[in-house]
């Protein structure tokens, strides 16, 4: 089953007309990474939110929100949190091949696994999974630069080593093909600014000429223009990010040259799974199986649509 929905909150209004059906007892543990940037930021701020939501719609619901700073202190939180009675276990690996095998160790002892965003390396793992349209979000990038660029030399920042990462590079380089975009570098820059600033700068040097770049990220293409505004390089024609951070967003609203567009990728994803997994719980609806949030070009023209100033991403 693959269900296509729009925005992180659908599945909350999904399950409403059962949320008073029945009075149930049942715990369910999300473990998130913390906010190491600003789409993570984004995550913990709804999976909190919506914790407080399902908690008041559902009777007898207890929703436990864990954060965690990387993968090893993850595999821990989830050791910890399995000492509880946990009936349900929503994650956002912080990366594929360090909780895969954490996350099996909790699906043995029967609970129901929701898993977002970066997936495992063993899909078989999951009863529900929620993410973003991570081929869909490489294809949409490479299809702007070949219709913009046309051709010339582009690097590429890729995130952390996960399933998604692979899906949008893959998808990306595929949209090139035949074109007369070239990609001239790519390297891993953890979806972090300082990282990406450091990466770009060793591109600049290494590189004579860069036409675009790819970011990926909108914390990732911060730090890129800023390594490009410290270079004064003025080869760089755009960078393109991706998420939908209300900054990059109103920059694409303000019509900057050197930020013409975005990619959308809500974190607010975290509150589908959260609402499907309830659901699971609370409502005779059948719930396993995948939701993906679609990937949208974020222009001049549509960008309206995309900016919330009151949002911490």
């Amino acid at each position: 089953m693959k269900k296509t929905i729009g925005l992180g909150l659908a599945a909350l209004a999904l399950s409403a007309g059962a949320a008073l059906a029945q009075q149930k007892s049942v715990t369910v543990a999300v473990s998130i990474p913390a906010a190491t940037h600003g789409w993570t930021g984004g995550v913990v701020y709804h999976a909190e939110e919506t914790a407080k939501l399902l908690e008041k719609g559902y009777p007898g619901l207890k929703v436990i929100v864990k954060t965690s700073p990387n993968g090893a202190a993850q595999a821990n939180a989830l050791e910890d949190l399995m000492t509880q009675k946990v009936d349900a276990l929503v994650v956002l690996p912080f990366n594929s091949d360090e909780l895969t095998n954490p996350v099996r160790e909790v699906k043995k002892r029967g609970t129901f696994i929701t898993v977002v965003d970066r997936g495992l390396k063993d899909p078989a793992i999951q009863d529900v999974y929620v993410a973003g349209n991570n081929p869909e979000f490489g294809r949409v990038a490479g299809k702007y630069f070949v219709d913009n660029l046309k051709s010339g030399n582009v690097v590429v920042f890729r995130g952390i080593p996960t399933v998604i990462d692979e899906e949008r590079v893959s998808n990306f380089e595929k949209a090139l093909e035949g074109s007369g975009v070239k990609v001239i570098d790519k390297q891993y820059a953890n979806w972090n600014r300082d990282d990406a600033f450091r990466v770009m700068q060793d591109f600049l040097q290494k590189h004579p000429k860069i036409d675009a770049v790819w970011a990926s990220d909108d914390d990732m293409a911060l730090g890129v223009m800023e390594a490009i505004r410290q270079s004064k390089r003025e080869d760089v024609k755009f960078v393109l990010g991706g998420a939908g951070m209300k900054e990059m967003i109103k920059r694409v609203m303000d019509g900057d040259k050197m930020i013409p567009a975005d990619v959308s990728y809500p974190p607010s994803m975290i509150s589908t799974a959260m609402g499907v997994t309830a659901a699971h719980f609370y409502s005779n609806a059948p719930m396993r199986g995948t939701y993906v949030l679609n990937a949208q070009l974020i222009t001049k023209e549509n960008a309206k649509e995309h900016y919330f100033p009151n949002s911490p991403f």
